[in-house]
């Protein structure tokens, strides 16, 4: 399950489990509903006390591979609440009132791939991993709070490119289109990604986190917007 620690003045957010390189439960990282419960626990954590500067990262092949389809598929009338949830994560992140930085240590899809972008700030490692929206052709929509994250987070000929293509973009592709805004050796993926956010720590407390809903009110307010319940 994912776990907080912490490394001189910066802490850091694993969506892995602690100990092992993967686990073997959740190997991907998706959202399970146990995983996104212990993610909000450790934000909420980071939020009661905004002093340091937040990593996301993981380890494995995965950052995260998004969405429990198994969970969908399981239970479809339970989809619309599950969208809510994921976008009140998504709102979550945005708004911390700590500076936020994504080491996207390796493949970033679907609702992974937009959980990175609610970061202030991108890394992504140089040797391999794709970050991707696979949405289009797996015949999956994207709500309008997902499509808001996209449209307000990327370049509008990039997010036009991944919603309606499917690209797997690497990271030298992701940083040519202003995806993330570092590709970075996955020996210092870690290092550089704390050096930024130790660079922000000052800037660290409430008022950041009102500059930040101030900033992205147009987002938050469509991310809170309720998933149809009419759609299963």
């Amino acid at each position: 399950m994912p776990f907080l620690s912490s490394v001189g003045d910066v802490t850091e957010l694993y969506l892995g489990t602690e100990g092992v390189e993967l686990d073997e439960s959740n190997p991907e990282n998706r959202f399970r509903l146990d995983w996104l419960t212990t993610v909000e626990e450790a934000l909420d954590e980071v939020a009661a006390e905004p002093t340091r500067p937040l990593v996301i990262t993981a380890t494995g092949k995965f950052f995260t591979n998004g969405l429990d389809t198994d969970h969908i598929l399981a239970a479809p009338k339970a989809l619309p609440e599950y969208l809510d949830r994921v976008h009140a994560l998504f709102s979550k992140v945005l708004t911390l009132p700590v500076p936020t930085v994504a080491a996207i240590n390796g493949h970033a899809f679907g609702a992974g791939a937009m959980l990175a972008l609610c970061a202030d700030y991108r890394l992504m490692r140089a040797e391999r991993g794709f970050w991707s929206l696979p949405e289009v052709a797996l015949g999956m929509p994207f709500p309008l709070g997902m499509s808001s994250l996209l449209r307000t987070r990327l370049p509008d000929q990039v997010a036009t490119e991944a919603m309606l293509t499917a690209r797997r973009y690497s990271a030298a592709d992701a940083h040519a289109g202003g995806i993330v805004e570092e590709a970075v050796g996955i020996d210092s993926l870690l290092a550089r990604a704390r050096e930024v956010a130790a660079e922000r720590a000052p800037l660290a407390g409430p008022n950041l986190g009102e500059v930040k809903r101030n900033l992205r009110q147009p987002l938050i307010a469509d991310l809170q917007i309720a998933y149809p319940r009419t759609v299963l």
